[in-house]
């Protein structure tokens, strides 16, 4: 099924049900949930999915999966997706959080093939077989570390989702704790508690998952120029050791698939 809504869909007898959708560069999918867990895979572009506790990233040729009934917003940055959505009590062993995947080729052409069916495609024939075999596929797939946290304090939320929409190498500890009223002491231990990440920790990998979107059109120089890196050396050091990947394999310019 292609560019068709899940709510049309939605009731149909079927434990996985396959869109692909196409979306305008810079869409926003506002907040929203859905009944179905979701494999959210972004043939091309990248994608920010944003959720009450965290925000994740995905790269080219990655997928997220979404739980069941998680509030959750999405931005599209020339994004091209193909979806499944999948009834809870088919997948009990999905995670109770998002999570960045990987999507080797085997994954990827199955996703390309199940987006041509129809809703009510055959459980006995081809199309059930494929259904079947993607949830094998994605169960055998590791979490990628393309995330960071949000803090469940309202304040300490609203810092951190101010930096990501504009990150500044120059921001401390000591601002930080000055806009919340605090002690910088009491502050950083605040935020490691709703964390999990000393706030020096969580800046660096908000920065470097903010580089993931702007390699779609800057160089690795550019990019690590602007984020405040004193070389592209020292920013493709930081990148690999985070994400075990260089960000060249994102750059402008770069052919074939990342990762």
């Amino acid at each position: 099924m292609k560019n068709v809504p899940l709510a049309d869909v939605d009731h149909v007898d079927r434990a996985v049900l396959p869109i692909g959708t196409d979306y305008p560069p810079g869409h926003v999918l506002d907040w929203h949930e859905h009944r179905r867990a979701q494999f959210l895979y972004g043939a091309t572009g990248v994608m920010v999915v944003d959720t009450g506790d965290g925000t994740w990233t995905v790269p080219p040729e990655r997928a997220v999966l979404i739980p069941a009934a998680t509030r959750h917003r999405v931005r599209m940055l020339g994004v091209s997706t193909r979806s499944l959505y999948i009834e809870p009590d088919a997948v009990p062993w999905w995670p109770g959080t998002c999570t960045v995947v990987d999507v080797p080729p085997l994954l990827r052409e199955l996703l390309l093939t199940a987006v041509e069916f129809e809703a009510d495609y055959s459980l006995s024939g081809r199309a059930g077989s494929v259904a079947d075999l993607l949830l094998h596929e994605i169960a055998a797939r590791a979490p990628l570390p393309f995330h960071v946290r949000i803090p469940a304090g309202a304040d300490l939320a609203a810092l951190c989702r101010e930096y990501l929409a504009a990150p500044d190498s120059g921001v401390t500890n000591a601002v930080w704790a000055a806009r919340t009223n605090m002690s910088e002491r009491a502050f950083t231990r605040r935020f490691r508690a709703e964390t999990g990440d000393s706030p020096a920790v969580w800046r660096g990998r908000a920065r470097l998952l903010a580089a993931v979107p702007l390699l779609r059109s800057g160089s690795v120089s550019e990019v690590g120029g602007r984020l405040g890196y004193a070389s592209p050396a020292a920013f493709t050091a930081a990148f690999t050791r985070t994400f075990g990947i260089p960000p060249s394999r994102f750059a402008q310019g770069h052919r074939g698939r990342p990762g």
